[in-house]
């Protein structure tokens, strides 16, 4: 679908691919003993991610899985990590440990590992909805070296879909996966607000279909543009700085994320993150 001269590829490089760091999301970051969670300290901590679809807090020492899995618990019911190539990084089968371990890769299982950055996506966007996680919680246990490279990036929905024109919208609205038939279609309303189910697929084909009548093959890859196009637009992101102990958990209907690319020198400490989905 992608074409060289498409607005959004020099913009994905520029956010992705460039070292320079980007400004933190602007959510209050309490400090909160290890010990306190779960319980009465993450009491701001929930509220804020109901209210605004982002929270942190910065423990004074990362979780031990169990205890990781137990704040699991607290949200809702954490997600079994099932991909084959991630198993030997998994713990308490839902912990999946992030540690940045190779230069780049083209296998897609393994690029969450190595310097490969990640495009801006929402979690299991071709899954049913029963399947796809509400929440992705992010906890750093070393943030490694570089600290503008391989920054978690975020962009809110709400500033992607008001770029969109009211036709872009509605054609969005009825386009789905075509692999994925159980799957949403790429914009919905979710409590008012407007919710993606979207991944960039960068260079691999993104194969659609669109249930109504009103909208063109043409009309259909010009609303998917403009979606990238939007998602990529300069001034709309923000990037997490991390350190050891800072817990982060998105909302999976409120934000896209993606990661920049990465340098893992062979000296240098390696940025190792846990992360939990839920349902």
């Amino acid at each position: 679908m992608s074409r060289a001269t498409d607005a959004h590829i020099e913009s994905r490089a520029n956010l992705l691919e460039r070292e320079v760091e980007l400004a933190s999301p602007p959510v209050p970051v309490p400090r909160a003993r290890a010990e306190d969670v779960p319980g009465p300290a993450l009491d701001d901590f929930l509220g804020r991610l109901g209210e605004t679809g982002l929270a942190a807090c910065l423990l004074d020492r990362p979780l031990a899985d169990e205890h990781f899995r137990a704040l699991g618990h607290v949200l809702g019911t954490p997600l079994p990590e099932s991909d084959p190539a991630v198993l030997p990084r998994v713990s308490l089968d839902v912990v999946l440990n992030l540690v940045g371990e190779g230069s780049r890769t083209d296998d897609v299982s393994l690029q969450p590992f190595a310097a490969n950055s990640l495009s801006l996506h929402t979690e299991g966007s071709g899954r049913p909805l029963t399947e796809q996680p509400r929440y992705i919680v992010l906890m750093c246990c070393e943030p490694g070296d570089a600290t503008g490279a391989a920054q978690t990036v975020l962009a809110p929905m709400d500033v992607v879909a008001s770029r969109l024109t009211s036709s872009e919208s509605a054609i969005l609205s009825r386009t789905r996966y075509r692999r994925s038939a159980e799957g949403p279609p790429i914009l919905r309303g979710v409590d008012g607000r407007r919710v993606f189910s979207f991944r960039d697929f960068v260079s691999e084909p993104l194969e659609w279909t669109h249930t109504g009548t009103d909208a063109s093959h043409d009309s259909v890859d010009r609303a998917l543009r403009a979606l990238l196009t939007s998602m990529y637009t300069p001034g709309v992101h923000t990037g997490v700085r991390w350190e050891r102990g800072l817990l982060l958990a998105i909302d999976n209907t409120f934000y896209f994320h993606g990661r920049r690319a990465g340098t893992f020198a062979p000296r240098a400490r390696r940025r190792h993150l846990k992360r939990l989905r839920i349902r």
